[in-house]
């Protein structure tokens, strides 16, 4: 079962879940609990509420050609870095000047963690992702997502992608919020996995490939086993000294990084999937 939001042919916006490769409306006017997608995962049950709340008014449709928004209403996208080998890696190679840092913080107790997107720069799936106009070294970074309550529960997952300029950050690291934050900038969904219904780390795949003209240009995966960090280690740190009341949305970092000579060109399709979520797709405006 996975928890989103579509967007209907009227134009009304709706919360979802897909049940049997059924969607299933939600009545979110029917107690004022529960009146947007992140009510109804912070509830004590969230698939037993959902359940209790399905909207008998319209009747389920196969799951296939509804319209998706990002599964994300008034929370703060944050993200954490250098959490794998491979990332750790690359981030010393495109910052020569502060490679030791980024050794540094790969082991530290205290891991990198940034703000990353208010929900009105988050993109969902088939909406264009950019490239800043002064990069010339871009490119997406597949993350598993934590979705977060104001109580710092792990109410579910779901897929992120966190665009970064990769020169702009290798030339400084205090470019960093230049490199990570601008329109655009980060792509969320399709939907939310909860909890419960996720699978153990070592069954997970993450896979990014990116086609160009219809050619496949890069194809890489890796296990969220290899993670460095659980992801209740990433909270813990990311609610320190800080309140979150409409609760965050949590990019746990990358395993995948395409080589120094490629760069996304606008037109490339980006398809980042993930085991037990579901698959982004992006373009690049």
């Amino acid at each position: 079962m996975h928890f989103g939001k579509i967007r209907k042919p009227t134009g009304d916006v709706v919360v979802m879940i897909d049940a049997e490769r059924q969607v299933h409306v939600i009545d979110t006017a029917r107690i004022p609990e529960v009146a947007s997608l992140s009510d109804l995962l912070a509830q004590p049950d969230p698939l037993a509420a959902a359940r209790e709340l399905i909207d008998q008014r319209y009747a389920p449709e196969p799951l296939g050609g509804q319209t998706f928004l990002a599964p994300v209403d008034r929370q703060e996208i944050w993200a954490a870095g250098v959490t794998y080998q491979r990332s750790k890696v690359a981030r010393e190679e495109e910052s020569r000047g502060a490679a030791v840092f980024y050794d540094r913080v790969y082991s530290a107790p205290r891991p990198e963690l940034f703000f990353k997107a208010t929900p009105a720069r988050v993109v969902g799936p088939e909406q264009p992702v950019r490239i800043r106009s002064d990069s010339r070294w871009s490119v997406p970074e597949p993350e598993l997502a934590l979705v977060i309550g104001p109580d710092q529960r792990l109410l579910g997952y779901t897929i992120g992608n966190d665009m970064s300029a990769r020169d702009i950050e290798g030339e400084n690291p205090l470019y960093l919020p230049q490199a990570k934050i601008y329109r655009q900038s980060c792509a969320v969904g399709p939907w939310i996995t909860p909890t419960a219904l996720f699978p153990p780390p070592e069954q997970v795949e993450i896979r990014l490939t990116i086609t160009r003209q219809g050619r496949t240009v890069f194809d890489g995966a890796t296990s969220l086993a290899r993670m460095a960090r659980t992801p209740q280690e990433l909270i813990r740190w990311l609610f320190q000294d800080n309140d979150f009341p409409h609760g965050a949305i949590l990019l746990t970092g990358t395993g995948i990084v395409p080589p120094d000579d490629f760069t996304l060109h606008s037109g490339d399709h980006i398809r980042i999937a993930i085991t037990g979520i579901g698959t982004l797709h992006n373009s690049v405006a």
